[in-house]
């Protein structure tokens, strides 16, 4: 989905191909097939955006054959999609049983990293709209915090200079430009925007230029971060927004209560890492790794929690628990609502439909279909609402 920003800038909306996992090509075109293009008809749309998500074995495919590639764009264009933006944090496996602590690797301190993300900005340069320049790719936070000392941290920055230098050399050989954009997320070694401008703003950081931040405001709503704090340190450390994830998290207000815990309880499952966390009344955040590890008595309970789980925008949690759709809207209005868009790449991503509880789950494609559109609508209301214009 296109808006036109009043500045006159084209701003592009778009849904992550994650919720829809697959792993080799002929996965990816049923994706097309059987997910993003009924989508696009329930929003009676002659063309929308799909952020995708290509794992390795994909990814190999397409880069090694080109007739491949061309199958792919192909399908694309005869379903009215078009994709400016990839979601290159996982790897491979994301619709696994259980994912857990292995989306975090291979980190970017592993060579896999950088080449996979080289080849995505190859593929994203082939597969850009004939009438679109430039494209994103969001990118893991570096690591997962565990044993990330400074050669490690050395190591990934080096690997994001090298990816820089490759990204200069494919826009000279095809004219499109990609940018790719560290995600902070909870618990690893990037967690907040503060932690993200410190890692590229530091010595040895890449060119600005080509690789700034991804800001997915389920993330920061789950650390506790101010929107227009957030915002306002990146642009003033000279970093760009390079794209943002239109996501919420899960709240609970009384996480002492029973049933609170009840409620919170059927969230944790087996598949996602969801991180919690609470502020003080310090203002410092206490933290777990999993909401399991909360409700077992790793977090104190006098205050709310939140949980890194994408919760559907559209449809309100049941009391007790509530979103961070807040946190959401005044991001969206600090990156798109001002004089210029801060940002030009929008990605709904609630990849956790088939982890919901089994109440609140999709029972059949059709379902599903539905309530991405739903979201989609709302992002889309959102945008209008902030003096955007939608395009056919």
């Amino acid at each position: 989905m296109r808006f036109r920003h009043p500045d006159g800038s084209l701003v592009h909306l778009a849904y992550c191909t994650n919720v829809h996992p697959a792993e080799d090509l002929d996965g990816v075109m049923a994706q097309l097939r059987d997910h993003a293009e009924p989508v696009r008809r329930r929003l009676g749309r002659d063309r929308l955006g799909i952020g995708l998500w290509l794992a390795r074995d994909a990814v190999r495919t397409l880069g090694s054959d080109p007739a491949a590639l061309r199958r792919l764009k192909k399908a694309l264009d005869d379903r009215g999609l078009e994709a400016v933006t990839l979601n290159g944090f996982p790897y491979q496996g994301f619709g696994d049983e259980v994912v857990k602590y292995r989306v975090y690797r291979p980190d970017w301190t592993e060579p896999e990293r950088l080449d996979h993300t080289v080849e995505l900005a190859r593929l994203l340069a082939a597969l850009l709209p004939d009438d679109v320049t430039e494209g994103t790719i969001s990118t893991l936070p570096l690591a997962w915090r565990t044993g990330f000392d400074d050669a490690a941290r050395k190591a990934s920055l080096t690997a994001l200079g090298t990816l820089a230098a490759r990204l200069d050399a494919i826009e000279e050989l095809t004219g499109r430009s990609i940018r790719v954009g560290l995600e902070p997320e909870p618990g690893c070694t990037v967690e907040t925007t503060a932690d993200a401008v410190a890692a590229l703003t530091a010595e040895g950081a890449p060119p600005a230029e080509r690789i700034g931040v991804c800001v997915d405001t389920c993330h920061l709503a789950t650390s506790f971060e101010d929107p227009a704090t957030a915002i306002a340190g990146i642009t003033g450390a000279g970093l760009p927004v390079v794209k943002s994830q239109l996501s919420a998290a899960l709240v609970a207000d009384r996480p002492a209560e029973p049933g609170v815990r009840t409620a919170l309880a059927a969230f944790a499952e087996p598949r996602f890492l969801h991180q919690t966390r609470i502020r003080a009344a310090d203002g410092s955040v206490r933290a777990t790794d999993d909401l399991d590890e909360a409700l077992a008595g790793g977090l104190p309970d006098d205050g709310p929690w939140r949980a890194h789980f994408h919760v559907p925008l559209h449809a309100p949690l049941e009391p007790p628990l509530t979103a961070t759709t807040p946190v959401l809207e005044e991001t969206l209005a600090r990156l798109v609502g001002g004089p210029a868009p801060l940002t030009r790449h929008l990605e709904v991503e609630t990849y956790t439909w088939q982890a919901l509880p089994a109440h609140l789950r999709p029972r059949s494609r059709a379902q599903l279909a539905d309530g991405i559109a739903a979201e989609l609508s709302v992002a889309r209301d959102l945008l209008t609402s902030l003096g955007l214009k939608e395009l056919p």
